[in-house]
This record gives C-alpha cells, structure tokens and sequence, in this order.
C-alpha cells in the first residue's frame, strides 16, 4: 500500500504561498525526487522530468532573466505540462510574468516559499520519501529499548500491552500499540509508527485504555522508531524445541526488508518485559561484534577438542 500526496498538502505543511493554478493543487505528487529545471531552461527538453515537482532558485531565474522574451514564454511552456505537480519559487524571488501566465492557462500550481532553496528541497524531500514509501499495517506493539526498536508480536492475549506498559515503566518508549503502521522508506529500513487516532494509547484488559504520555509523561513516547528486531511471544508448548543457545538467526519479511526473529515462549512466572530489555541488550551487542553464543559455541568445541587430545 503507497499513499497519495497532492500538491495542496506541500502547500500546507510548507506553508507556501500560492501565486496561480490553484486549480492544479489537487495533483498527485507521484515521487519525493525534486527537479532543478536548469538544462530545460536552457533548452535541452529530452529527458525533463515533467512529473516532479519544479524548483527555481537564485540560478535558474538569473539564467531566465537572461533570454530573449520569445525564449522564455517557449521554456515556460515546456515547463507547465498536464502532469508537473507544481513550479516552486524559492527565497521569496519576483516570479517571471511568462512562467505565471503559463502556469495560470495549464492550471500548474505556481507557488513561493522564503525559504532557501538547498533547505527547503530537503526538507519537501524527506516528507515525500516518508509519505511516498511502500507501507503496511501489522498487529503489534512497537516500543524503543535502549535505541531498538522492537516490533512485539503474537497472538491476542498473550500479554503484549502488558508487557510494553511494565518496559515504559522501565523508562523505555512506546511508540504504537496494536496497530503499527510500518513504511520502508529505504533499503533494509522499516520505520513503524502510530495510527493517529491511538497513538500514545495502550490498552491493557481490566483497565482499558490508558494514555501513556499523561501518565509517564512526553518522555515514554515517541511517534515513530526504526523497527531493528521483531520479538513473537507464543504460549509455551512443551512439544516444540525452543532455541536455548542463540544460534539460530531467524528473519521475518515486511514489505522487502528482511528483519532478525527471535520467539519467546510465554508461561507463567516467567518476566516478559526483562527478557524482552536483555534480547534487545544482546541485539545492540551484536551489532557492535559481541556475539555470545557464537563464543560460547567456539569454546566448547575448543573444550571438546582438548578433551579428546588429553585422551589420545
């Protein structure tokens, strides 16, 4: 599932003022890369990226300013096609009358920030890559411990609530419960965040829904969190072998990315939110090289090997 941007939110969440083609502010903004039209300006219109978004800095309107009026009026027609989501004119610059007019017949939005152009291009950039991403939903929990994100899964009632409102109680952060909204906004990178309408919520059975940032206050939530390790919580069946080493890497996939499983087997007396702390401990270990098991495994079969030495 990918979400649709339209130019009107840039003009919202930007705050950028609209100078023409305010009928065009219901088009579709179809990628987050943006487009500095300097070699279209100049002349060469093979390869324009008609359906970006357009952005004129203090380079491309000198370079304009110095063509000829025939020039012009023909680059501003090239540059306001059916399908360009939007002109932007950046640090508040006098906008050519050619570019308006053609911007008002093709119905182009045509809009200006203040903003400097490097800062404001990173800054649109960033809110289409995170907006445009591939997204899913899955049901879960996501909480931040110690820097790791980890994504809580299992079956309902096997105590997953429970277990994130005793970690925030820890002084870790909650970032969704039940519902995470999960988007790839790169290569091997899953960023999971809250449905607006529950974020900050957990609801733990017996109580109900309580609002976390209201009672451990700002600093035991936050809206959204890399996901670096998913956890499943499982009843405890006693036919199934459960990994007792560490050796084994699993993965779960969502979307492309592939993300390290471990399965946690739930029975009573055992302290879900302190394993959960300690897996999360031992990933951030890991990451920096120290990898317990594989040690452990290396000097057992050193042992094993100087016993059967001592035995020759």
């Amino acid at each position: 599932m990918q979400n649709i941007v339209r130019t009107a939110q840039l003009v919202e969440r930007f705050k950028l003022q609209v100078i023409s083609g305010e009928e065009g502010l219901h088009r579709p903004v179809a990628t987050p890369d943006l487009s500095r039209p300097g070699l279209v300006l100049a002349g060469y219109y093979t390869h324009y990226a008609k359906n970006r978004l357009q952005v004129l800095g203090k380079t491309e309107l000198t370079f304009y300013a110095s063509l000829s009026e025939e020039s012009r009026r023909e680059r501003a027609k090239i540059l306001c096609t059916e399908s360009t989501p939007g002109i932007l004119i950046t640090r508040g610059f006098d906008i050519p009358k050619e570019i308006e007019e053609e911007a008002e017949a093709a119905n182009v939005p045509l809009m200006r920030t203040n903003a400097v152009t490097t800062s404001i291009e990173s800054q649109i950039t960033n809110f289409l890559e995170m907006e445009l991403a591939p997204m899913t939903a899955m049901h879960g929990v996501l909480v931040d411990i110690y820097g790791v994100g980890v994504l809580i899964k299992g079956q309902s009632g096997v105590g997953k609530s429970e277990t994130a409102l005793e970690l925030v109680k820890r002084g870790h952060r909650l970032v969704a419960d039940d519902s995470v909204e999960i988007r790839q906004t790169g290569d091997q990178l899953l960023v999971g965040s809250a449905p607006k309408l529950i974020r900050h919520l957990l609801e733990i059975r017996g109580i109900g829904i309580i609002d976390v940032m209201t009672l451990f206050g700002a600093g035991a939530v936050r809206s959204h969190k890399k996901i670096s390790l998913i956890i499943n919580l499982e009843n405890w069946d006693a036919g199934k072998v459960y990994d007792r080493v560490g050796l084994d890497h699993n993965t779960m996939k969502i979307i492309d990315s592939e993300v390290p499983l471990l399965t946690i087997p739930v029975r009573p007396g055992r302290n879900l939110a302190v394993i959960v702390e300690v897996a999360a401990m031992n990933y951030r270990l890991q990451n920096m090289g120290i990898n317990t098991a594989e040690e452990f495994a290396e000097r057992l079969a050193n042992a094993i090997h100087d016993n059967e030495g001592d035995m020759e």
